[in-house]
């Protein structure tokens, strides 16, 4: 089976992308983040038509992350959010997904994590107060669900290998030492970076600035991650940045990341 998550920069421009995408790539589950449209405009029709189910988590303007699953796989025991941690943006979802080929479930929580801003500032403080929010959610999740994922746009390098420029973003934004801890407590807890588990090219990112030729010129940053649990790490068989949508036509500055699973039975 495989996994994909991007994130859009808005469903509503970027619904066309999306379609085709999944018309070429028929994934079995795929997370998206930064809908940036309110629940009612949801385009549940159309992704109903391309052969998909959805769970959604909308928010005006800004934010909004949902799961689709191929039909006829179902998705279970939704959540909106983390638990206990009061939030006004829309961030997380997660469901007990059944794959539309059979087999065992998978627990996929689909994330956007915050951004940031800058070090010192209050998006700063509230990003490391919401990846500790995160931290003992998972923890729990992992102990009712030992197969799970979590993906999404993490905002975060693991290392410096996932920034083009190391040097000269050292300790900015989503390369900082307090991100890049906070994530590895993540970890800590039993999940893998599933794009590391295989040998990948040089320079492999996942976003590019819009400005400054920056994808043509791969100034790009890994911050779209897929991590899997011990439980799924033998099941995985391959893990890649699809760069191909970020060439289209009024692209996301993202591109989609995308994990082969073998049978889950």
């Amino acid at each position: 089976m495989t996994l994909a998550t991007w994130n859009v920069n808005s469903l509503g421009v970027r619904l066309p992308h999306v379609l085709d995408w999944l018309a070429t790539h028929p994934v079995d589950v795929l997370a998206l983040q930064e809908l940036k449209l309110t629940d009612d405009k949801f385009p549940v029709q159309a992704l109903a038509q391309a052969g998909y189910t959805a769970a959604w988590f909308g928010q005006k303007t800004y934010n909004g992350v949902a799961l689709l699953v191929r039909m006829p796989g179902s998705l279970d025991e939704v959540q909106r959010n983390i638990p206990g941690f009061a939030d006004e943006q829309a961030r997380v979802i997660a469901a007990t997904v059944q794959p539309a080929a059979g087999g065992a479930p998978l627990r996929v929580i689909g994330a956007y994590f915050p951004n940031g801003q800058a070090p010192g500032s209050d998006k700063f403080a509230y990003k490391l107060r919401w990846l500790q929010a995160l931290r003992d959610w998972l923890a729990q999740e992992l102990a009712r669900h030992p197969r799970l994922v979590l993906m999404g746009d993490f905002n975060i390098t693991v290392d410096d290998d996932d920034v083009w420029d190391p040097e000269g973003l050292r300790e900015t934004i989503h390369c900082t030492s307090a991100e890049r801890a906070a994530l590895q407590a993540v970890a800590a807890l039993g999940l893998h970076d599933a794009f590391r588990l295989f040998p990948q090219p040089p320079r492999s990112f996942s976003w590019w600035d819009y400005r400054q030729l920056a994808f043509p010129k791969n100034q790009g940053l890994r911050i779209d991650h897929i991590w899997i649990s011990d439980a799924l790490r033998p099941l995985a068989q391959a893990c890649r940045i699809d760069r191909a949508p970020r060439k289209w036509k009024q692209p996301s500055d993202h591109a989609p990341v995308v994990l082969t699973l073998a049978a889950c039975g």
